[in-house]
C-alpha cells in the first residue's frame, strides 16, 4: 500500500511539473494570441482590450498562480480562439481520441503478440527472417508518413477509406445507430492502422525477444524433460513468463499512441485531442495547449501506474520486494 501511495504522489508530481514547463513554453514561443494568421490586420486597441479581457496582459507568474487557483476549482479557463470553455472542447475531443487510441492498442498489442510467439517459434527459419525484417522497416517508418501513404493509397487512389473526418456530417452527424457505428468503424480504419501497425512492429519485436529468452530458462527445460506436451510448455510456462515484457511495453504504448495521435488526427482530420492541441499550439490558445499538456500528461502517468500493477499482479516476485521495501 505505501508503494501504492508513493507511485501515485510521484506521478502527481510529475503531472504538476508537465503543466508547469508547458505553461510557460508557450508563452515564450514566438508569436502571440488574438492575432489572425496571413495578411489580415487588427487594430492593437482590440488586441490590448482582449489580452486584458482574458488575463494575457499579466506577468507569466501572475497568470500562473490565477491559473492554479482555477485549476483547485476544477476551471481550466476560456479558450481564445474557440470562445468557450475549454472544459468544453476537451469533453468533446477526448472520447474520440480515446476511441483511436483504444482501436490502435488493440491492433498494436493482438497482432505484435501474435507475430511475436509467431517468430519465436520459428526462429531463424525463412518466416522468422521475413517478418524481423519486415517489422523492423516498419517500425523505422515515421508515423505522419505512413499516415501520409495510408491516405494516399486507400483514400485518394483505391477510394475504399474516408479520406477524413470522424464520420459522414450529412448521413451520420451523431453516433445513435448500427449504421452510424458502421460508419464510424470505416472511418476509423486507416487513423487506427496508421498508430497500430507502427506500434504493432515494436511490439513484436519486443516480444519475440522475451520469449526467447524464457526459453532458455532451466523449467522450460524440466518441463520438456518430464515429457510435457510442446503446446503445454508454450502457452503456460514460455508465453505466460514472456508476458511480463508485454505487460510493460502496455505501459509503454501510452506516451507513443498519444504523441502519435497528435499527427494522426490532424492528417485525417480525426476530431480528437491531438488536433485540438495542434490547432490550439499554431493559435497560441495558452489555455487549451496547457489543457491538452495536463490531460495527456495525466493520461500517460495513469497508464504507466496500470502497468505496474499489472506487473506486480503478473509476478509475485514484484509483489514480495515491495512487501519488502514497505
Amino acid at each position: 500500500m505505501a508503494w501504492l501511495v508513493r507511485r501515485i504522489a510521484a506521478s502527481i508530481a510529475i503531472v504538476f511539473a508537465v503543466v508547469t514547463i508547458t505553461f510557460f513554453l508557450i508563452r515564450l514561443a514566438h508569436g502571440k494570441p488574438f492575432i489572425p494568421g496571413g495578411d489580415q490586420a487588427v487594430d492593437p486597441a482590440v488586441i490590448a482590450v482582449l489580452e486584458e479581457q482574458y488575463g494575457a496582459d499579466k506577468p507569466s507568474h501572475i497568470q500562473y498562480i490565477a491559473f492554479l487557483r482555477q485549476l483547485t476549482r476544477g476551471n481550466l479557463g476560456q479558450s481564445f480562439a474557440l470562445q468557450r470553455p475549454v472544459a468544453d472542447a476537451l469533453a468533446e475531443a477526448i472520447p474520440n481520441t480515446l476511441i483511436l487510441t483504444g482501436a490502435a492498442l488493440l491492433l498494436d498489442f493482438l497482432l505484435g503478440l501474435g507475430l511475436g510467439v509467431y517468430q519465436a517459434l520459428r526462429v531463424n527459419r525463412l518466416p522468422d527472417v521475413v517478418l524481423g525484417n519486415t517489422t523492423l522497416f516498419i517500425y523505422s517508418f515515421p508515423t505522419f508518413w505512413l499516415g501520409l501513404i495510408l491516405l494516399l493509397v486507400f483514400g485518394e487512389w483505391l477510394h475504399w477509406f474516408p479520406i477524413g473526418g470522424k464520420t459522414d456530417p450529412v448521413l451520420c452527424p451523431a453516433v445513435d445507430s448500427f449504421r452510424c457505428t458502421l460508419d464510424l468503424m470505416h472511418h476509423l480504419v486507416l487513423p487506427a492502422l496508421t498508430l497500430g501497425v507502427v506500434g504493432a512492429a515494436g511490439t513484436a519485436r519486443f516480444q519475440r525477444a522475451a520469449m526467447l529468452e524464457v526459453a532458455r530458462q532451466d523449467f522450460i527445460r524440466t518441463a520438456r524433460a518430464k515429457g510435457a506436451p510442446e503446446r503445454r510448455v508454450v502457452l503456460r510456462h514460455q508465453l505466460r513468463n514472456a508476458l511480463l515484457t508485454f505487460i510493460t511495453r502496455f505501459g509503454l504504448a501510452f506516451p507513443f499512441l498519444l504523441t502519435g495521435a497528435v499527427l494522426t488526427e490532424t492528417i485525417f482530420a480525426w476530431p480528437g485531442m491531438g488536433r485540438i492541441a495542434t490547432e490550439a499550439i499554431l493559435r497560441r490558445d495558452y489555455p487549451v495547449v496547457t489543457a491538452v499538456a495536463l490531460v495527456a500528461s495525466a493520461m500517460v502517468v495513469a497508464g504507466n501506474l496500470v502497468a505496474d500493477l499489472l506487473l506486480a499482479a503478473a509476478d509475485p516476485r514484484l509483489r514480495s520486494a515491495s512487501a519488502d521495501v514497505t
